[in-house]
Order: C-alpha cells, then structure tokens, then sequence
C-alpha cells in the first residue's frame, strides 16, 4: 500500500513567491501615497534648486523662438523662424555663427521664454507663498480655535461670529480688493492668502478643543494650578495637533490653487515673476494655436493640488482611529 505525499513543486513555490511580492507591493501602495510623495519630491526640489535645474533664466525673452513649439513636437512649417529654436528643425534653416540653438522641452510662451524654467521657478513661488501663508493661517487660526473652544461662553460666541462673518463674504472679491489696495508684492500676497486659511482651522481646533477641555486630565491640570497658557500649549495643543497638521495639509492645496487664480485674474506677484496662474492667463489666447502655453502650468497646478489632497487623506486616514484601516 503506497501513500501519497504532498510536493510543492519548484513552479508553485515561484508562483507563491511572486503572488507574494505582488501582494507586498500592492500593500505598500495602498498604505503609503507613493506617487504624491513623489510628485511633492519633485516640486520641493525644483523650488530648492530652480537655478540649477531650469535650462535657461525664465524672464529672458527670445522673441525669435516666440510660441516655439515642444522640442519632441513635429518642426514647423518651412519659414517659421522659430523653428531654429527646436532640436526637430529638418527645413535647412541655418544659424549665424554667434547664434544659439535653443531647446525648448516644453515649449516657449508669447515672448520666447522657456516654459519647462518658468515652471520650475513657478514652483519655488507657489511653494513659498503658501509655506508663509499656511504658517501666518495656522497659527492664527489654531490660537484662536484653542481660545474659543476653552473658555466658551460669551468668547466663544463673539469669535465664531466673526469667523461665521468672515466666511460669509467673498474671499476672492476680498483678495483682489486687498492686493490693488494694497499694492502687489510677495508680502501683500502672503497676506491675503493667509486670510484664506485661518477660519478654517479655527473652527476645526475649537471644536476639537470643546471635547478635549472636559477630559480628566485638563480638570487635574486646573486642580494642580496650571495657568490657562500653560493648560493650552502643554495639554489641549498636542491634543489637537493631528487635527491641525491634516486641516494644514489640505489647505495647502487650496492656498496654491488661490495663488494662481489671483495671478491668472492679475492680482497675484507681479510680472516678469514666473508664476503658474500668470503663465495659464497669458496662453489663454492661444489656446487654439499654442496649447502648450496654458496647458503645462495648468498641469502642474493640477499634479501639485491633488497630490497634496492625496497627502491630507493619507495622514487623517492614518491618525484617525475611525477612520484607520488595516
């Protein structure tokens, strides 16, 4: 009487072990936002080293190379002069002996200038303006929330009022009255974006903030002879403080949104300044003849919010015991 043994063979083991890795791969992707960390990765470096990585300087203009075609794109018709600029010039048209051959990876604007640069630099720009003005907001925003929801009462009534106010009125009506009134410059801009993300997270801290003053911990705090300031930063701040990185980093988006519709309506940093909103503005009018002015920024503005957004979920996903999965 002879038994049967069970043999995993060489084939299965294999196949065991790649479903194995497939699954380990698709674990860490659905786990950790590869791709937005990535695209940010991207971004902060082209704002830390734009004059390293962009190919030429983004305000020069090359009013020969004006509406230059992408350098991968098929040449031009025989007699364009910009077709010199572009590495896929076949038409016999020569360049002086002093003369440079430009390539234009993405293209050139109205004036000649070199979209891939202006993207880069727009990049440090949008990444500062809302670094300043998520850092201006939050703080403002989270002194406030802490202040309203902890003391209550009649504070808490006065201030909620005044965020509800402020909500209630156009923000970007308010944003370009401010810029034009004001002036246009890094620091006004900053400003007003600011404006835009402190109601907010006011109203996120505070009603955190109501919750948390009741627990045990904050009553013990009072008994031992905490004073209020101490009870805020030392116990109701690290309480709400996942609460305000997630809300920080959904606003980011937003704030970089809201920098380039004040620079497509004119009212953001003023040119020659490489901005991604100007850059969508001024190819607004040739989007029939040369999508590519408006089309790249509009790119970038797009990968930048979302992966943002992506980041926002990920983190309230993962410090959000309702929410967290395994």
């Amino acid at each position: 009487m002879t038994t049967s043994t069970n043999k995993i063979t060489l084939a299965e083991l294999e196949k065991s072990t790649h479903d194995s890795g497939i699954s380990r791969a698709l674990y860490v992707f659905r786990r950790w936002p590869l791709v937005p960390f990535f695209i940010l990765g991207i971004l902060i470096l082209c704002a830390l080293f734009s004059p390293l990585l962009a190919p030429y300087e983004p305000e020069k203009d090359q009013l020969r190379a004006v509406l230059a075609m992408p350098a991968w794109a098929e040449a031009c018709e025989e007699g364009q002069i910009s077709n010199k600029f572009k590495p896929c010039n076949t038409n016999g048209i020569g360049l002086g002996k002093d003369e440079k051959k430009y390539y234009f990876v993405l293209g050139a604007d109205q004036l000649g200038r070199d979209l891939l640069s202006r993207i880069i630099y727009g990049a440090r720009l949008s990444l500062s303006l809302a670094a300043v003005a998520i850092i201006i907001g939050t703080i403002f925003g989270t002194t406030v929330g802490l202040v309203a929801g902890y003391y209550g009462g009649i504070i808490d009534e006065i201030i909620m009022r005044i965020v509800d106010v402020f909500n209630a009125i156009p923000y970007l009506l308010l944003a370009i009255a401010l810029v034009f009134v004001l002036g246009q410059s890094f620091a006004v801009v900053a400003f007003v974006l600011a404006l835009g993300a402190w109601a907010g997270i006011a109203r996120l801290v505070r009603g955190q903030t109501l919750q948390v003053r009741n627990f045990d911990y904050i009553a013990l705090a009072r008994v031992a002879g905490a004073s209020t300031p101490r009870i805020m930063v030392r116990h109701l701040l690290p309480a709400v403080g996942n609460t305000v990185v997630v809300a920080t980093t959904l606003q980011v988006g937003n704030t970089i949104l809201s920098e380039s519709i004040l620079s497509f309506l004119g009212a953001g940093v003023p040119p020659p300044t490489p901005s991604w909103g100007a850059d969508i503005s001024n190819g607004r009018e040739y989007l029939g003849s040369a999508w590519w002015v408006a089309f790249f920024p509009g790119i970038a503005i797009f990968l930048t919010v979302l992966s943002f957004n992506f980041v926002g979920d990920w983190l309230r996903d993962r410090w959000d015991p309702r929410l967290r999965q395994i």
